[in-house]
């Protein structure tokens, strides 16, 4: 792998948390314009050398932070646009809504506090933490996020047309970034959601065929489900028929999720998907073929207590596998604090998924000790990359990660970097790619990866602070030679 080196742009500063970055026609315009939505509810576009509104939500987000402010998942994160959208004007969100949150899916005695809320570790020596149930759903959650169609008026104005679906989430976290896309082989909208967060997966929703977290759906938005407001669910046989009728499961075994990449290979398309890790690693997977399950049949099978046909079904293997790895749990070593004791927290379910799950591209760790590499902490893109003007990336698949864990002093770094498909399929190195803007004394947390239609040109998303309550400390870069 080569060393590549980019410079950073900057397009556009002081926004709030930019979670998704993409391009679009604007109905009559000529130019391929740079949308960016951000965390709080607003979405921007650049046109004319300025940035303009395009909508404002913020109204209908959750209130964002904890008592003590800190780390938000929730929010705007998801916007696609409808490919005839020059034409149609269709456009789709994914947020939390405001006035949905709830006490959350677990009584405090069961959940550890490590600075998030609801943080949960199972202990591999005591049975009952291995396999919780999540009981009294239409209390105990934590908040509803929702799925919408909007449509860009003839006056400019945009309008909510419907809602597709509506999701109560038993956490805060894993709720899916970038997590709306169209999928150019299938026309439908894709929906990658997480598996409902805390840690460590604790209903193994992921692995659950009726569970709606942990899952990557395709949904045909052609079809008209007459039903403007669904009800809120979390498992697909909750669903009204007409709805399941829409939807097909193309992935199971996620645990967050940030988004899906297609990549034009001859006449078919590379998937790319990164998936979030626990305490160990950070993992990208590809896939070209795939064989997803219409929802009905995922319920009829569940009805008849029989499995469907999973050939050709996608499975990343969490929660019984970290990317490449059994998941496992880390503790320090009581007697030599130099070392660390890791313990396996799920072996039936790594021995259960051990020859389905699909094997990751690549990899890389929350600490690495080669010189070469980076220490991460979160991916928070993956994006193809198809263009000539920075010719050492081309045709290979870039990623993101929230900050490097270098065990440095503050201020704060994200990490960049890239990998490629190997001939062979089998797993490959990555390498990260030196940037040459200096950010100074103010952290830089790289929160988002974007590109534009063609995958020519790569835009970077970076925030100054964890915080989501700090604002304006968003600037939005493109990555050039």
């Amino acid at each position: 792998m080569r060393n590549v080196k980019v410079r950073l742009r900057p397009i556009v500063s002081k926004l709030n948390l930019p979670t998704v970055l993409k391009t679009a026609i604007l109905p009559g315009d000529s130019m391929e314009r740079l949308f960016i939505a951000t965390q709080v509810g607003e979405i921007f576009y650049i046109g004319n050398g300025g940035i303009k509104t395009f909508l404002d939500i913020r109204p209908r987000i959750i209130k964002l932070g904890f008592s003590n402010g800190a780390y938000d998942e929730r929010g705007l994160l998801g916007l696609a646009f409808h490919p005839e959208f020059y034409y149609n004007g269709l456009f789709y969100l994914h947020y939390s809504v405001a006035g949905t949150q709830g006490p959350g899916a677990l009584p405090s005695s069961e959940v550890s506090r490590q600075g998030l809320p609801e943080f949960f570790k199972p202990n591999p020596c005591d049975p009952r933490t291995l396999n919780l149930k999540w009981i009294n759903r239409e209390t105990q959650y934590d908040h509803i996020d929702t799925v919408e169609e909007w449509i860009l008026q003839s006056n400019g104005q945009p309008q909510k047309r419907r809602t597709l679906l509506n999701l109560r989430r038993p956490f805060f976290n894993h709720n899916g970034v970038n997590s709306l896309n169209f999928s150019p082989e299938t026309g439908k909208l894709v929906l990658t959601t997480g598996d409902g967060g805390s840690g460590y997966d604790p209903f193994n929703s992921s692995q659950d065929d009726m569970e709606i977290a942990g899952k990557i759906i395709e949904i045909d938005v052609a079809k008209n489900t007459f039903i403007n407001n669904p009800p809120v669910v979390t498992r697909f046989n909750e669903l009204p028929a007409p709805i399941q009728e829409t939807l097909t499961v193309m992935a199971k075994g996620v645990r967050n999720i940030t988004g899906i990449s297609f990549q034009r290979f001859q006449n078919q398309y590379i998937k790319y998907v990164g998936n979030v890790g626990q305490d160990l690693v950070e993992s990208i997977f590809s896939f070209m073929q795939y064989k997803p399950i219409p929802v009905r049949k995922l319920i009829q099978a569940s009805l008849m207590n029989s499995e469907p046909d999973q050939e050709g079904f996608i499975n990343f293997g969490w929660r019984g596998w970290e990317g490449a790895f059994p998941t496992s749990i880390i503790r320090g070593c009581t007697e030599n604090p130099n070392l660390d004791e890791i313990t396996m927290a799920y072996y039936n379910e790594a021995v259960k998924t051990s020859v389905r799950r699909l094997q990751p591209l690549t990899s890389y760790y929350h600490s690495d000790p080669r010189p070469d590499k980076f220490g991460g902490t979160a991916l928070t893109g993956v994006q193809a990359y198809s263009g000539n003007g920075i010719p050492d990336l081309m045709g290979s698949v870039v990623f993101t990660d929230f900050a490097r864990d270098e065990g440095s002093q503050p201020p704060v770094r994200g990490a960049l970097a890239y990998t490629r498909v190997r001939t062979d399929c089998k797993l490959n190195d990555f390498s990260v790619i030196e940037t040459d803007y200096n950010f100074g004394s103010q952290s830089a947390f790289y929160v988002s990866l974007g590109t534009n239609l063609n995958q020519t040109r790569l835009y970077l998303g970076v925030y100054g602070s964890m915080n989501v309550t700090n604002y304006n400390q968003g600037t939005v870069f493109e990555i050039v030679p």
